[in-house]
């Protein structure tokens, strides 16, 4: 699968939703692991500022790559962000979009107390 860097230097990113596990099937509550390292993953709302326009991105992060108080509002650093664009059909429907994965979601407000 193609993944494209996503590079966040520029960006001011900031918690819009704290990170919830990811729920790899709805119907039985079974949580997502990585395939590689087994690490549950979670998933993190941020808001995406840069250029004068924002957006939400929901990443998916292993939950080992999730440190410090990660409260709404709180101001992060995103390490390793790549972009995947995903297709599948269902029910006769093609849908398509593009998924956010990071290696690590960093508090900033613990960063900066240090």
């Amino acid at each position: 699968m193609r993944q494209i860097p996503v590079d966040t230097s520029a960006a001011m990113v900031m918690v819009a939703q704290p990170p919830t596990p990811k729920i790899a099937n709805r119907q039985t509550g079974e949580v997502a692991t990585d395939r590689e390292t087994g690490a549950t993953l979670m998933t993190v709302d941020v808001m995406f500022v840069m250029d004068g326009s924002a957006e939400i991105l929901n990443l998916v992060v292993p939950a080992t790559g999730v440190s410090g108080e990660l409260a709404m509002g709180t101001p992060v650093a995103l390490t390793g962000v790549v972009a995947r664009p995903w297709e599948n059909e269902f029910n006769g429907q093609k849908r398509h979009g593009i998924s956010f994965r990071a290696v690590a979601v960093t508090s900033l407000v613990a960063a900066k107390a240090a």
